[in-house]
């Protein structure tokens, strides 16, 4: 999908044909990409030339929380950030609304993750525009088609700005059915160590599909690249979970890192140093 796309989800699979042909071979192709991620992290802080930034949207229960779990199992805690956006504090909204996930990106040689992001700023205030009321606007115009475009330029401008300074953004929408979200919501009722997982909020949300699936189209088509193209299908999580993984790979072999050389002046440093170890 290229930017400016017309986006209808309706013509997007939830579900395509697996990269894996049982369970067994699901976990060891799993494990591998975990095992190379792991790799590549070190690499990469190492190096300390580059940041990746991964953000994550998508319809509840559309499996953020479990790809972000699996995928990234075996990187460095030290290497890795997962902030997570809800409804913003009193402060947050005295500020732009991209302030607040500004203060959490990424430094160089590091992961950050964003389970939901803001882009929640074109999403669920567009679905609840009374949200905007709290956000001390001069004039929110919230039906007023420039003042969505306006945002969507603000955000494309930052992600233009993050990766000429060296930050590679990778984004994932997860496209997730409406039948199979219900049949999650099942799953979070009927089982009871998922009973945590489910709220009445969630139902009420769910009576927005519609509302949330035009503001995604929207905002998909206008702000996909050549390089995170969005779009992930979500019915089959495992399926979504090596899609994922193979993606954040590639994301980092284009960098084409290496390790620090090392000059002949930190050699003799070294040597000297080995010396005094082997007394």
């Amino acid at each position: 999908m290229r930017e400016g796309d017309n986006v209808n989800l309706e013509k997007w699979p939830t579900r395509i044909d697996p990269f894996y042909k049982s369970k067994d071979q699901y976990k060891r192709a799993l494990e591998e990409h975990v095992q190379l991620l792991s790799a590549q992290q070190q690499l990469q802080y190492a190096s300390n030339r580059h940041a990746i930034l991964l953000i994550f949207q998508a319809m509840d229960a559309a499996g953020k929380d479990g790809a972000i779990r699996h995928v990234m199992s075996g990187v460095n805690p030290q290497g890795c950030q997962v902030f997570s956006y809800k409804h913003p504090s009193a402060t947050e909204l005295q500020h732009d609304f991209l302030w607040r996930t500004t203060r959490d990106l990424p430094e160089r040689g590091r992961i950050g993750i964003f389970n939901r992001s803001y882009y929640e700023e074109v999403l669920i205030v567009r679905v609840h525009p009374e949200l905007l009321s709290g956000e001390a606007l001069v004039d929110p115009a919230s039906n007023d088609k420039t003042f969505w475009h306006q945002r969507y330029r603000s955000i494309r401008n930052l992600e233009q700005h993050l990766h000429a300074n060296g930050t590679r953004i990778v984004k994932f929408f997860l496209h997730l059915s409406k039948k199979e979200q219900r049949k999650r919501f099942l799953a979070r009722i009927d089982e009871p160590e998922k009973n945590w997982k489910f709220s009445t909020a969630d139902i009420e949300e769910r009576k927005f599909w519609d509302d949330y699936k035009k503001a995604y189209e929207e905002c998909l088509g206008v702000t996909s690249t050549g390089d995170s193209p969005w779009y992930i299908p979500a019915d089959d999580k495992e399926n979504t979970r090596l899609i994922v993984s193979q993606i954040v790979l590639d994301t980092f072999e284009a960098l084409k890192m290496s390790y620090p050389n090392t000059s002949p002046e930190r050699l003799k440093e070294l040597q000297v140093i080995r010396k005094e170890l082997t007394k």
